[in-house]
């Protein structure tokens, strides 16, 4: 029966569904529903990552890269690929995407390029113009030769730190509706507030950028600070706490010093874990170049010897010179204790609360001396979720060496 059909036959019928319960049911979720497939505008160690019509969230410290960052992903969107950063091909669902081993040849085709929109509230006239002029082209210019034009058609630009506070909300959602980018850089999301502790508005402007975010498909990348208290490397304030809870993913950047080498990082995600970190530093032209993670770098407010005090002792090796470290074996065996595997964000929860381990630096140093010792096992499921388990004993190795000898010693005693 069609619907005009079926309607006339219920003419006159009291509807069972209030107003409210039939605009709740538009909402209903089932395993027939179809729904638009996930879509990747890039990755990172080739895992997927800055989805449409989802809020990214970028924090740390002021000076600590996050413009540096936001940079190479606007550049990005006019290249292949930006030191460990790839563009995805549009409408490319993630299940199908191939690591790229090699980067292309500057003349062979790429990817449709993708429309930003970078909305700078922090910084002057001339910052933003720098950035672009001194950072963004040259970038693209490394990577396709000096003399390839720049598509700076693909760019929409406004600087609005000298605009009145109560409009740039209003102008940033109507520059996403009129110009349809696919990535919006909004730096800062807390020039869009009074107080930054204001629940109620910062739950409204988060639900409003979210609804921008799925109504013209773009991906929404937030920027704000980092909590002052190095207690976490949260955002900060409520409208970090409400950023935190709806963005797909969370990254942080670092300065590491005395090096001046940046880190970037992924603290959350809602799929796609990328464990590896990003170091970078800054050339003689003032552009990101890749390079190795330092070997040491100075404490900083959120190392271990802030967390000391507050460690579960039970995971604690002491030294008698006074030292001190984590006891990694118990720690991850107790972890693991009931699970065959677990994922990485499940294993992440288990050791940090075990070991009452505050901050995700101290974690992921544990984390790599399990997995250096050989302690864990890491592999993917079918989803390309990231699953550890421990390492099980190789029960087919010889017998030592060291065993046969002393057979023989014995043997030959009269």
């Amino acid at each position: 029966m069609d619907p005009i059909t079926t309607e006339l036959a219920h003419a006159g019928k009291t509807s069972p569904f209030s107003p409210l319960l039939l605009d709740l049911e538009k909402s209903r979720i089932t395993s027939s529903k179809v729904l638009p497939p996930m879509e990747f505008l890039f990755t990172l160690f080739d895992e997927p990552c800055f989805p449409r019509r989802e809020l990214v969230a970028f924090t740390g410290r002021a000076k600590s890269g996050k413009t540096f960052v936001m940079s190479m992903l606007m550049a990005l969107c006019v290249l292949h690929e930006v030191l460990s950063f790839k563009r995805n091909p549009p409408n490319t669902p993630p299940s199908t995407l191939v690591p790229c081993t090699s980067p292309p040849d500057p003349g062979s085709s790429s990817p449709t390029p993708l429309r930003v929109l970078w909305y700078d509230t922090e910084q002057s006239d001339n910052s933003t113009q720098d950035i672009l002029k001194n950072r963004i082209m040259p970038l693209f210019g490394r990577a396709m030769g000096r003399d390839a034009p720049f598509p700076e058609d693909m760019f929409d630009i406004f600087n609005v730190r000298n605009v009145d506070r109560d409009k740039r909300e209003s102008y940033l959602l109507a520059a996403i509706e009129h110009y349809k980018p696919d990535l919006v850089i909004l730096d800062g999301v807390r020039d869009l507030v009074g107080d930054i502790n204001d629940g109620t508005v910062a739950q409204e402007l988060i639900e409003k950028l979210m609804k921008a975010a799925q109504l013209h498909g773009c991906c929404i990348v937030c920027v704000l600070h980092q909590n002052k208290s190095g207690e976490s490397r949260d955002p900060r304030g409520w409208l970090g706490t409400e950023l935190l809870n709806k963005a797909f993913d969370v990254f942080a950047t670092e300065k590491l010093m005395p090096q001046r080498i940046f880190k970037l990082e992924q603290l959350y995600t809602r799929k796609y874990d990328i464990e590896q970190s990003l170091y970078f530093e800054v050339d003689e032209e003032g552009l990101p170049v890749l390079c190795d993670e330092p070997p040491m770098s100075v404490p900083t407010s959120n190392s271990e010897e802030v967390e000391r005090p507050a460690l579960n002792d039970d995971y604690i090796i002491h030294h008698p010179d006074g030292g001190w470290e984590m006891d990694i074996r118990k720690l991850f065996t107790d972890a693991m204790t009931g699970y065959e595997r677990l994922t990485g964000a499940a294993l992440c929860y288990r050791v940090k609360l075990l070991a009452r381990i505050a901050t995700n630096n101290l974690y992921r140093n544990c984390l790599d001396k399990a997995m250096k010792c050989g302690l864990l096992e890491k592999s993917k499921d079918n989803e390309r979720h990231v699953i550890y388990s421990l390492k099980r004993p190789d029960t087919k190795r010889p017998v030592p060496i060291q065993t046969n000898l002393f057979q023989q010693m014995q043997d030959a005693l009269p």
